[in-house]
């Protein structure tokens, strides 16, 4: 790996606050982002964005929409749930982590405004941004920095944010093995997890990302409120099922 002899700025984001790993949906959580799938393997899931009601309750708001994962489905990531025994996920392995996560920002090339709460930190992603998934590097793993020059040497034209790609032009961070959700991100335990626009109208799976039709993720994103301290639960159904009353699922 090239060294960093240059200046370069941590983009520290205040994101969605979180809460020690307790195996539940935080007590003050009142919004997320459900998928489900049909199995561990599978690469398809169903997406619901749910809310809890001036009652208490949760109910849908947004969905059932279809979405797409990694191309061999998922695995359990490293996020606000505590692990139970079984594959972990791993850098390359083509699986979505699984479990429960909290939200970062939105991180944008598009040329339409996404329409979001402006307490939700947006990056316009330029030249300058890279998302450090080098193995070599464990001090900046799983992180974004801003370089003060446009990426121009070949380990800054490695690991700079995509620029032209256009299912890439609206993401959303999901904190799994991030500093924000483990403290020290783990190198090989997978890194640079989003939500993104899909590829081929949906025919084609992701790395290990979650897709979805532009459309779908605009609108959830619009829904999203910082203030109610929204999650992403990725679980297959079976699972869903095992866990959710000691989880605290909706």
């Amino acid at each position: 790996m090239q060294r960093l002899f240059y200046i370069f700025f941590v983009i520290l984001l205040p994101i969605f606050p979180l809460t020690a790993c307790s195996s539940t949906v935080p007590a003050h959580c009142s919004q997320a982002i459900i998928g489900i799938t049909n199995t561990w393997n599978s690469s398809h899931v169903t997406l619901t964005l749910v809310e809890k009601n001036a009652s208490g309750q949760w109910q849908r708001v947004l969905g059932p929409v279809p979405g797409r994962l990694g191309r061999n489905g998922s695995a359990w990531g490293m996020g606000l749930h505590s692990t139970p025994s079984g594959y972990r996920k791993k850098e390359g392995d083509g699986r979505s982590p699984a479990g429960i996560f909290a939200l970062g920002g939105l991180w944008v090339t598009n040329a339409t405004p996404v329409q979001h709460d402006p307490a939700i930190p947006y990056v316009k992603v330029g030249p300058a941004d890279l998302w450090v998934t080098d193995p070599a590097c464990p001090q900046l793993h799983n992180r974004h920095i801003r370089l003060n020059h446009p990426a121009r040497t070949p380990w800054e034209l490695k690991e700079q944010m995509r620029q032209t790609d256009y299912p890439h032009s609206i993401k959303m961070l999901v904190h799994h093995n991030t500093v924000e959700s483990v403290g020290k991100p783990i190198v090989g335990a997978g890194s640079s997890i989003f939500f993104h626009i899909w590829r081929r109208d949906g025919a084609a799976p992701t790395a290990g990302c979650t897709s979805l039709q532009e459309e779908n993720l605009r609108a959830i994103i619009a829904r999203l409120r910082a203030r109610k301290n929204p999650v992403y639960i990725l679980l297959p159904r079976a699972e869903y099922a095992r866990y959710r009353e000691v989880w605290k699922l909706p």
